[in-house]
């Protein structure tokens, strides 16, 4: 048994939560990985993982080996990295969580710079709006917008995007264009962002008098996606309201027309990772280039 590869594979079991998934992220066999598992176990004298048909279960032995083997790991990782940092060439493999919009409208647009800069680095993008979890889901780093509302992940912010209310001109034509956002609620259709989480409708926002408002209402339209969000609005089909960023050449077409100029704040956006002792250098390097060309990137 190689008892360093058996750290590894020890490990991403823990951090996937599944032998299946682990074995996909290490482009193993699962009766290999499992052979793994057991010969660990068995050169230590102890059960590290309870495993049944549905899941597994990490045992009181198996969670203290785990911090110790991911500090060993990290360590290791640390002193390959010093010698790649000495000569400027962080490399390795990038794994990124974003929202399908963000994704389209402002990071693939700004990527070429990086990939330029940062060669050794290959980039798997998880495109998705719905939160992903970065530990089953073996993910460096996600990007964010809104609220951050899991305390055990790092969050570093790396700009602010405001949100734009809209419509096409056939749609203002047809039904009007509503002076104030109370309006909203009388003979107009909305185009609302569903949560891909929780499936519930996000609240239109506005600030009246210096004070954050939203406006709950029931959409004639809801999506979960936000690339099919914003093509709803182009299409006509309601009043949209999403992240300037996303509009900005349709606003400048004017194939939209900006409603209700009492914008919301902005959201602040971050770039969000697991708590590490040590911060691999390919991903150190892509967090201080993405917090410096995001925020003028999502400006509007």
């Amino acid at each position: 048994m190689d008892r360093f590869s058996a750290l590894k594979a020890f490990t991403r079991v823990v951090e996937a939560g599944s032998f299946t998934r682990a074995a996909d992220s290490l482009n193993m066999p699962n009766a290999t990985l499992s052979k793994t598992i057991q010969q660990l176990e068995a050169h230590l004298g102890v059960s590290l993982l309870q495993r049944t048909t549905r899941r597994i279960t990490v045992t009181p032995e198996g969670r203290e080996y785990y911090e110790k083997a991911r500090c060993l790991l990290e360590d290791t990782e640390e002193i390959d990295a010093s010698f790649n940092t000495a000569r400027n060439k962080p490399k390795g493999h990038l794994r990124i969580a974003i929202g399908g919009s963000t994704a389209c409208d402002v990071l693939i647009p700004l990527l070429a710079d990086f990939m330029t800069s940062s060669p050794d680095i290959r980039i798997d993008l998880q495109v998705a709006d719905k939160p992903a979890d970065l530990i089953s889901g073996n993910i460096d780093c996600a990007i964010r917008g809104g609220p951050m509302e899991d305390s055990t992940l790092i969050a570093r912010k790396i700009g602010e995007a405001t949100l734009v209310t809209c419509a096409t001109p056939g749609y203002l034509q047809r039904y009007g264009t509503p002076a104030s956002p109370d309006e909203l609620h009388h003979g107009h259709r909305l185009i609302s962002y569903l949560s891909p989480a929780s499936g519930r409708a996000f609240p239109f926002r506005f600030t009246r008098h210096g004070v954050s408002t939203e406006l709950k209402t029931e959409p004639h339209l809801g999506i979960n996606e936000s690339n099919a969000h914003i093509a709803a609005g182009e299409a006509g089909l309601g009043i949209v309201q999403t992240f300037t960023y996303s509009l900005k050449p349709a606003l400048a077409s004017g194939e939209l027309v900006e409603i209700l100029s009492a914008r919301a704040r902005p959201l602040s956006f971050h770039v969000v990772y697991a708590r590490h002792r040590h911060v691999p250098p390919r991903l150190r390097v892509f967090i201080d280039w993405l917090a410096a060309v995001f925020p003028a990137a999502v400006q509007g």
